[in-house]
């Protein structure tokens, strides 16, 4: 059967329009019965007059209950090319819906966050096609893990579920196995990798109609008008930038460190004020600890001077009975009276 790469934008959208298949995908890939899917893909398009080029960019976000009546906001990212802007532009992405509140019962509440991340390149480190990247609750001071969840807790951490496309091989066993085997990356019927033949014989009644869903994504020339349009834009892109792209990698690395020495430096520069502003909090210390004793030695410089004036009239009054004093023996010996 020949069905669309899934691992194309436009091609995925298609699959998670349909209830029924992202149901199946989500709930496979958690492990959990889900109810219900409420998909929202988030589309991004920008045309530039100057060149006739139309962006597009989806970002996929679900909000999903389970069978236990527990409801989640899924966040679905899927990258065909190893960026470090789409990690980054994913990484605001992800921030933004961590701010924002979704309506459930009428109620606008913060719901707790899964990421889901679709590569169509390699991480060389990890060896696995399908791995999830759990959170656990661990009590530090017994050492032991805990059973209980904390809707707190929940609402500030996410689990998250790696597919490496490209690591997806014959294998077609279980029912994750079914799943990853249509985003397998092998069996292209052309160069530009947008169909490819299905091997497999579906034992699966979800994993049958996605397959017929692609299929029809994949012959169907209305469908397939749109798929070639994500094609032709990333054909053009690679011909208009893909002689440049070691340059922009480089530019961005060179930002990166710049950025990164201008955080060092606005550090510095913080803390450099923050040692003026409390050297000049001292001094100011020390200039009001001078002044008050500048005014202290004014009023002991004020009282001494009372004191000096005082001693001097007392002095002068001494002096004019001294006066007086010889004044009246002159006047005694004079009259022979002494």
């Amino acid at each position: 059967m020949i069905i669309a790469n899934p691992i194309y934008d436009t091609v995925f959208k298609r699959l998670m329009e349909n209830e029924r298949a992202a149901r199946f995908f989500i709930g496979t890939l958690l492990n959990r019965e889900i109810t219900l899917v409420k998909m929202l893909p988030q589309e991004f398009t920008h045309y530039n007059e100057t060149d006739k080029l139309t962006v597009f960019r989806l970002d996929f976000m679900a909000t999903v209950s389970t069978d236990s009546g527990e409801q989640q906001k899924i966040l679905i990212e899927v990258q065909k090319a190893k960026e470090e802007t789409d990690l980054m532009r994913f990484r605001g992405y992800l921030g933004e819906q961590y701010k924002k509140e979704e309506e459930v019962d009428g109620v606008k509440t913060a719901l707790p966050i899964t990421t889901i991340y679709i590569l169509g390149f390699t991480l060389p480190e990890i060896p696995t096609a399908c791995m999830k990247v759990g959170r656990e609750y661990k009590d530090l001071v017994n050492n032991v893990l805990l059973d209980a969840r904390s809707p707190f807790v929940e609402k500030l951490t996410h689990d998250s579920y790696i597919v490496q496309a490209s690591r997806i091989t014959g294998r077609y066993q279980t029912r994750l196995d079914k799943l990853l085997s249509i985003f397998e990356q092998a069996y292209f019927t052309d160069t530009t990798e947008a169909v490819k033949q299905y091997k497999y014989e579906p034992d699966d009644a979800e994993v049958k109609a996605i397959t017929e869903l692609l299929h029809h994504v994949g012959t169907d020339p209305d469908e397939r008008k749109e798929l070639d349009d994500e094609i032709e834009y990333r054909r053009t892109l690679n011909e208009w930038f893909g002689k440049h792209y070691a340059t922009i990698i480089q530019q961005n690395q060179l930002l990166a460190e710049n950025q990164k020495k201008l955080k060092e430096a606005a550090k510095a520069i913080s803390e450099q004020s923050k040692t003026l502003s409390e050297q000049s909090k001292t001094l100011s210390e020390q200039s009001k600890t001078l002044s008050e004793q500048d005014k202290a030695l004014s009023e002991q410089s004020k009282t001494l001077s009372e004191q000096s004036k005082a001693i001097s009239e007392k002095d002068k009054a001494i002096s004019e009975k001294d006066e007086r004093i010889a004044a009246l023996e002159r006047l005694l010996k004079a009259t022979g009276k002494i």
